[in-house]
């Protein structure tokens, strides 16, 4: 190696307590949901306070670092909260970065295997809808937005906010 020449090393799988991506990688999809008002979730005491026994329909988004997390999952997030049903409550938490509060997200999602980017919505701590990385990297943001909007009106039958 070149004396003074940067050494970098890509971990594929990162460590207790480590992040896969550096933050600053990572902050422009972070914000992606919460520009929607999916409030983060970032420890697993978080997921449970969040989730656990609480009432009314909670949406759970595993965020992801993946091209059909991008290109798929978070724009068909963005439209399907414009139509007229969204869920009670709404939460994410990011595969790869927050790993104590993705595997709490996941201890959930009972019946289901790890999967990102995934959805999940719940009612009282218990799984009543999954959509998995399997409904969504095939498909096109407009038909995962239009799935979307059906399990809202669905499940959900909160009116959205006109402004």
């Amino acid at each position: 190696m070149n004396e003074g020449a940067a050494s970098v090393t890509l971990k594929t799988t990162p460590g207790k307590g480590e992040e896969m991506y550096p933050d600053l990688m990572v902050i422009p999809m972070r914000e992606e949901l919460t520009r929607l008002g999916i409030k983060e979730l970032r420890t697993a005491e978080e997921v449970d306070r969040a989730i656990a026994n609480e009432p009314g329909t909670t949406m759970v988004v595993v965020n992801s670092i993946c091209g059909c997390a991008a290109g798929r999952m978070r724009p068909a997030l963005r439209i399907a909260l414009q139509g007229s049903s969204y869920p009670d409550k709404m939460y994410s938490v990011f595969a790869g970065q927050d790993l104590d509060a993705t595997d709490r997200a996941r201890s959930y999602f009972i019946g289901y295997p790890p999967s990102s980017p995934s959805i999940a919505f719940l009612r009282a701590g218990k799984l009543i809808h999954m959509m998995q990385r399997s409904d969504i990297e095939h498909r096109e943001a407009v038909d995962i937005a239009a799935e979307l909007k059906t399990v809202f009106e669905k499940i959900c039958g909160k009116a959205a906010q006109v402004s």
